[in-house]
């Protein structure tokens, strides 16, 4: 089922964010070039350090769809806050995979900061985990 915004902005930005997620669950992640900015930085569970520039993070995502066979991803209670030409976007994740010989079931958060620059919403910053505990 679509998630859809009464403001027509934020479903601008929801829209990003599910073309991003689409990208790199059922597509091409190569395709991430098109909604990552140049600049933008990610800090992931899988990784100690935090990933910068647009080519590393494409890298990364792209990395874990080559890695993994996806069968399912599903965005959960999505929150857009706006700022100006900045949004904050927040919402809970579900996923089903085989990834290291196994079926496996992940559910987390997930946050973006995007900004909007020459008409266009660009992912600038992610922040992602699993649930705790």
């Amino acid at each position: 089922m679509a998630i859809a915004f009464d403001d027509g902005i934020k479903q601008e930005i929801w829209e990003t964010i599910r073309a991003i997620n689409d990208a790199w669950t059922k597509g091409n992640p190569d395709d991430l070039a098109n909604y990552f900015h140049e600049n933008m930085v990610a800090i992931t569970p899988a990784e100690h350090e935090r990933i910068v520039g647009r080519d590393a993070c494409v890298a990364g995502w792209k990395g874990f769809a080559q890695a993994a066979k996806i069968h399912s991803w599903k965005e959960v209670s999505p929150l857009i806050e706006r700022y100006g030409d900045t949004a904050v976007v927040t919402y809970y994740y579900e996923m089903s995979c085989d990834l290291g010989g196994r079926t496996r079931n992940l559910a987390g958060r997930d946050m973006l900061v995007l900004v909007k620059e020459q008409g266009k919403w660009w992912a600038v910053a992610d922040q992602f985990s699993p649930y705790p505990g």
